[in-house]
This record gives structure tokens, C-alpha cells and sequence, in this order.
């Protein structure tokens, strides 16, 4: 095959990523905030123990990998033992579960507007625990995205959107979303280190790798003891069949999505991973506000864009980076 014909591969492959990356997950958005904020039953009652979500979408992404490594297994390579995911777990099983208790007390666009400032906790945590000096750029980009989450936090909402949401409690709820990004931040850099050390690490092994001791972890916090919440859930979902197919097409959306995303991530790269999720949020707001009858206003939509100009500003300066890093080492 020439290298037109390689081009126009690589080109095809980069839009089936984006398509699954994008349909899998806004839908899985969709989702996520009619669970975490819709009625279910005669009594009217919310499903309190978002926490389990985490816990089926481990279990329901860990069968798929685990299916398709089986159905495209090749000759034995030097992949990554499953014990090196052990640490990414914890931090991949705490985070997501802070994310989703954060939809709670603040709405799904704030929550995705709030995620998307996963730079400001990375940049804090490099300069302060490992001396990390960053440029004057990367400041700007982060002061775009602070201001632009501060401003849409500190926005009137109109009543109906806050009415979703059961105990209303703002700061807890972007204080969750603040814990999230740092567990994230440590997860993608362990991730980064498999695959670094582990090249032949495929998308599903380390799909399979990270949703195992998710299981483990989920599995323990959830059922660990006799008035554990995951209990509860179940009987929840026993007693309201429509709350558990809500869930299952959830972890459905997950297992696809994370398929995606780690496929990218084994065939682009982390950076291109990075740019096509950051235009999913960007898109997932819009589609949210849409969808469920609350328009943003003016201000809220003035800081969605401070933050996703700060974030396209952002991958720029790490794409520049990486084509001089490359040329360097070319040099060499």
C-alpha cells in the first residue's frame, strides 16, 4: 500500500474514532442525567446510589474486553502484566464515582464545563509537588478556563434547572468535580506509562487491565459490608425495572466509548484522544441544553467558549511541542 493509501486509512480510522467517541458518549451524558435525575416508580423516588454506576460499567467493559481479546487474540507478545493497572484502578474507580455524586447538586453542562478544566489541578500538582515551571501560555490558557467555569458557576440558572437537582449544593458539587480531575490526571499518567513500557499493550488489554481491578475495587466498596449502598441499589433496580435498563444502555455506552477511546489512544495517541473528547463536551453541552428545555444564557455561553479556547489553545501548544520534540529527535 502507498503512502496515499496509508494516508487515507489512517484518515478513515480517525473518523470511525471520532464517530464512537462521540455518539458513545453523548448519549451515555444523555443518560447519565436522566438517571441521576429522574423519578422512578409510584413514589416518585430518585436513584440515590449513583456510585453503582461505576460498578456496572466495570463489570459490563470488563466482559467486553475480555470478549474481544478473545476473538482477535494474535501470538503471545510482551503485553502488560495486570498487576501494573493495580494503582490506575483506585484512581480510575475513586474519580468517575466523585464525577457522577457531583450531578447531585449541579447540572450535567456544569459538571462537563467543570471536567474540562482538567489542566488547572495538573498544573497545580507539577508545580507544587514535582517543580514543574510552565509558560506564560499555558497560564493564559489556564486563567481562560478557570474564569470561563468560575463565570458559568456563578451564573443565574433559571428555576427549573435547579429543581432537577434534589439538594442543590454548588460548591460541594464543583468540589467533587475538582477531586475527579486530579484522580484523572493520575490515571491517564500511569496509562501513559503502560503503554510506554508495555508497547504491544493493545486498546482491550488494557481495557481489560484497568475495568478488572475496577471490578475488584467497585466490587468491595459497594457490597463490603452488610449496609453497603450496593444493596440498596439493587433492590432499587428490582423495584424499578426502567431504572435498570437506563443503567445497562449506560454501561452499553461506556463499554463502546471506552473501546474507542483506548483504540484511539493505541493508534493516535493520548493528544488526539485529548482534542477529539474535549469537542465532545463542547458538543454534549449544547446537545444537554437542547434537550432538556434549559437554554443557557448569554453569560453561561460566554464562558463555554472562554473554556474550550483555552482548551484549543492548549492541545495547539502540545501539537507544537510534539512536532519540535519529533524533528529533534530526528536530528539525533
Amino acid at each position: 500500500m502507498g503512502i496515499h493509501g496509508v494516508g487515507i486509512r489512517r484518515a478513515m480510522e480517525l473518523a470511525f474514532c471520532i464517530t464512537g467517541i462521540w455518539s458513545a458518549y453523548i448519549y451515555q451524558g444523555l443518560l447519565q442525567e436522566t438517571v441521576s435525575t429522574r423519578r422512578f416508580g409510584l413514589n416518585k423516588e430518585r436513584f440515590e446510589h449513583l456510585a453503582f454506576l461505576n460498578l456496572a460499567q466495570s463489570v459490563v467493559c470488563l466482559q467486553w474486553s475480555f470478549i474481544m481479546i478473545n476473538i482477535w487474540r494474535k501470538a503471545r507478545v510482551a503485553r502488560a502484566p495486570w498487576r501494573s493497572y493495580w494503582s490506575a484502578g483506585i484512581t480510575n474507580t475513586i474519580g468517575p464515582a466523585m464525577g457522577i455524586e457531583a450531578l447531585k447538586y449541579i447540572s450535567y453542562p456544569a459538571q462537563v464545563l467543570a471536567k474540562s478544566s482538567k489542566m488547572i489541578p495538573v498544573m497545580l500538582m507539577g508545580t507544587l509537588v514535582y517543580g514543574i515551571k510552565y509558560s506564560y501560555r499555558e497560564y493564559l490558557c489556564s486563567l481562560l478556563v478557570a474564569g470561563g467555569v468560575s463565570i458559568f458557576a456563578l451564573s443565574k440558572t433559571n428555576s427549573k434547572t435547579i429543581n432537577k437537582v434534589a439538594n442543590p449544593n454548588a460548591p460541594l458539587g464543583y468540589g467533587l468535580c475538582f477531586l475527579n480531575l486530579v484522580f484523572d490526571g493520575f490515571t491517564n499518567a500511569t496509562q501513559d506509562s503502560i503503554s510506554a513500557r508495555y508497547p504491544k499493550t493493545n486498546a482491550w488489554d488494557m481495557m481489560l487491565g484497568m475495568n478488572l481491578w475496577g471490578t475488584i475495587y467497585n466490587l468491595v466498596f459497594m457490597f463490603g459490608w452488610p449496609q453497603a449502598s450496593g444493596y440498596q441499589a439493587v433492590q432499587f433496580c428490582r423495584d424499578n425495572p426502567e431504572a435498570a435498563w437506563d443503567i445497562l444502555y449506560y454501561c452499553l455506552c461506556g463499554a463502546i466509548g471506552q473501546n474507542f477511546i483506548f483504540f484511539t489512544i493505541s493508534r493516535f495517541g493520548s493528544l488526539t484522544n485529548t482534542t477529539i473528547t474535549t469537542t465532545r463536551k463542547f458538543v454534549s453541552i449544547v446537545v444537554s441544553s437542547l434537550l432538556s428545555g434549559n437554554p443557557l444564557s448569554r453569560k453561561q455561553w460566554g464562558s463555554v467558549a472562554m473554556v474550550f479556547s483555552g482548551l484549543s489553545y492548549q492541545i495547539y501548544l502540545k501539537r507544537k511541542k510534539s512536532k519540535r520534540m519529533k524533528r529533534k529527535k530526528k536530528a539525533f
